[in-house]
Order: C-alpha cells, then sequence, then structure tokens
C-alpha cells in the first residue's frame, strides 16, 4: 500500500508539473544503430556550477614551442606554408605519436586475443603563429589555406605508403576537449584500418543507397532545406511537434552548408557538408573549400556567441581512398563534426552507448541561427 500512495503522489507531482521537457530516444539516420536520448530536463537538476575554462589569447608565448621563433623547440618539420618567409602554418612529428613507423612487431593470434603492428603515422599542424587565435577570430583566407594545407597532407599520406588505409584530421580545443597544448593546433592520424564510426557511416549510408537509390546526406540537406511538417496529437489535437523549412540550418555558403543534426549527440554539435553530392575531401576545389572557411568561420562565431569559450573538438570524415569503396562515391558524402564539450559523459552514457543530450536540438539551433553577424 505504502508503495501504491508513493507512486500515486508522485504521479500527482507530475502532473501538476507545467512542462517536464523534451524526452525522446532519436535515432541517428546515417548510422541507425546510434542512438539519442534528448532529455532537456536533466539540464534543471541540481549541480555545482562550473567556472568557464579560461583561453590564453596572448599572441606569442616565449616557451611555447609551436611559437613563430621557437622552431628548434619541435620535433622535426614536415613542411610549412608558405615555403619561404614567415611561416602561417607548419607540420611536424608528434612527439608523443599514438602510431608511427619506428619501429614493426609481428602481428599477434593467441586464442581469442589479436592484435596487429600499431603502424601509421602522427602528425601535429600548428594552425596559426598567434599562440592564442581561436577558429571564429582567423581570416576567412587562413581558413582556406588551413583546409587546403590538411588537403595536401592527406594527398602526400595516400601516396607515401599503400598500407595506410585511413587519414583522419581532427582538432581538441580546450583541456576539455583532450586538448594538451594552448596553441592552436590540429592533428593528423594516418592508420593501417579505417576507424570504426567512418566505416560505419560508409557502410550504412551505402544501404540507403541501394534501397532507395539517392544518397542520404543529400536527402538530409534537401530536407532542411525544404521539408515542413506538423504533427498533432490523435486525441487533444495539440500540436505535438511542428518542423518548419530551414529550422535546422545554421550557416548557408554557396557551397556548403552547416546543419544542427536531428539527433544530436552533443548539445551543440553542428555538420558542416557540400550542398551537392561530394565524397571525397581531397577533390574539393580551392574555390569551395574558400567558400567553406566562411561558413566554419561563421558558424564558429555562433557558437561563440551563443556558448562562449567553447571547448570542442572537430573531425573531418571523407570516403577511405581504397579500391573496396569505389562503389560508395554515390552513396557517402564528406562533412566536418564540430562537438562542442559542454557536459562529461556518465556512467550510463558509458554504460549503454546512449548519448544524452539535456538541450534540444530545435532550441539550440533557434539560439545559433538568430545571432546577428557581421557581413563581410
Amino acid at each position: 500500500m505504502l508503495l501504491a500512495q508513493n507512486t500515486k503522489q508522485t504521479e500527482t507531482n507530475m502532473s501538476e508539473q507545467e512542462d517536464i521537457g523534451t524526452r525522446e530516444i532519436r535515432i541517428n539516420p546515417i548510422v541507425p544503430t546510434e542512438s539519442v536520448l534528448i532529455a532537456t530536463a536533466r539540464s534543471m537538476r541540481p549541480q555545482k556550477a562550473e567556472d568557464a575554462a579560461p583561453r590564453d589569447t596572448r599572441k606569442h608565448v616565449e616557451r611555447c614551442p609551436f611559437c613563430r621563433g621557437n622552431e628548434d623547440k619541435t620535433p622535426p618539420e614536415i613542411t610549412r606554408v608558405p615555403e619561404n618567409g614567415d611561416w602561417a602554418i607548419r607540420i611536424v612529428e608528434n612527439l608523443y605519436p599514438v602510431l608511427g613507423d619506428d619501429r614493426q612487431s609481428p602481428n599477434m593470434i593467441f586464442g581469442l586475443q589479436q592484435a596487429i603492428n600499431g603502424y601509421g603515422r602522427h602528425e601535429v599542424i600548428v594552425d596559426h603563429s598567434q599562440h592564442g587565435i581561436a577558429i571564429h577570430e582567423m581570416s576567412q583566407a587562413h581558413l582556406s589555406m588551413l583546409f587546403q594545407t590538411y588537403q595536401s597532407r592527406m594527398k602526400e599520406l595516400y601516396n607515401a605508403d599503400k598500407r595506410l588505409k585511413y587519414v583522419l584530421i581532427f582538432k581538441n580545443f580546450g583541456p576539455a576537449a583532450g586538448a594538451s597544448m594552448a596553441h592552436t593546433h590540429s592533428q593528423i592520424i594516418a592508420t593501417p584500418v579505417i576507424p570504426q564510426n567512418v566505416q560505419d557511416e560508409v557502410e550504412h549510408s551505402k544501404n540507403y543507397y541501394e534501397k532507395n537509390h539517392h544518397c542520404i546526406f543529400c536527402t538530409l540537406v534537401d530536407e532542411a532545406l525544404t521539408y515542413e511538417a506538423t504533427i498533432y496529437d490523435r486525441d487533444s489535437g495539440k500540436i505535438v511537434r511542428k518542423i518548419d523549412v530551414g529550422q535546422y540550418v545554421i550557416e548557408r555558403g554557396e557551397h556548403f552548408i552547416a546543419i544542427k543534426p536531428f539527433a544530436s549527440r552533443y548539445e551543440w554539435e553542428i555538420h558542416i557538408l557540400p550542398l551537392v553530392h561530394k565524397s571525397d575531401f581531397i577533390k574539393a576545389t580551392p574555390e569551395e573549400l574558400d567558400d567553406f572557411a566562411r561558413v566554419l568561420k561563421r558558424t564558429m562565431q555562433r557558437l561563440d556567441s551563443v556558448i562562449g569559450g567553447a571547448q570542442y573538438n572537430y573531425f573531418l570524415h571523407t570516403i577511405p581512398l581504397d579500391a573496396q569503396y569505389d562503389d560508395c562515391q554515390n552513396s557517402y558524402h564528406w562533412h566536418l563534426e564540430i562537438c562542442p564539450r559542454t557536459s562529461i559523459p556518465s556512467g550510463f552514457e558509458l554504460g549503454s552507448g546512449l548519448f544524452v543530450n539535456t538541450v534540444s536540438p530545435e532550441d539550440a539551433a533557434i539560439q545559433l541561427s538568430n545571432v546577428v553577424l557581421d557581413e563581410e
């Protein structure tokens, strides 16, 4: 009886709440095995307020090995841009690589346990000569040059060693995102295997294409630009969900679009994709990357305006350059995923593999798209 009374009281309390927020499990359309729990009421739970992590905004730090003038303090330089005069971007070997080609060890199989040689490349890209500059503070021309540098290095790595199956470009910005150096930088890791999340995207998008004869990424872009719907409750007639045209569009350029995913894993996650079908980042033209740089800069300005001092990861997913994926050229779409780190994964998330997002993607999209930016 006591249990029944407590249950009834709980139900009464719940009914008295005017709004318990959104509580939905959303399925990632690209990788349907990946789910996200949107639970906005979680953001109202009691918790200790955390101060924003301070950002080192200095232009030059005497002891920083990545600052201009301290080139002798880094591992061997691979390349610099431009090649002559003061550099704007440098690529160096990573001092503490997760993969390398300095030693060879045999592949091992003992019982169910397997291990392959940790061969590969791990390099650091010093994004800018200024120590504390943020992406949104860099010029469009510099960002275009940075992504063209990514592109050139990817080509070189693939051409240099056929054992490399995938080259991943990523950036960690801030301690919460795993950055160990304050000077702005990104990284390249080339591996003898294709990362599982990339593999999942490629395989699921291929399955979608075989069933629907259309790229799922292109479909998502089309829906973001054209789709609208209103869903009503059958009994009460109240509006349950309304999707407006452009609701998830954060920024748009001539060649690229920034979209807030419907099933966002992170509260302020944004993806940038080509507007028309492109599977291979390496084939992007300088003109296209210039437009990409504009969309990226403005997207990061919006994030900084809304959640100031964001710590984040971004990573670039493109089709693997392997003959076995030649039939995926029409089904896969290269893109950049930007994932601000505003919360720490909980035991539930780690144990279940289900991401928990406490900010409605619709509300986040409104806040981001409503930021007024200066026109360049």
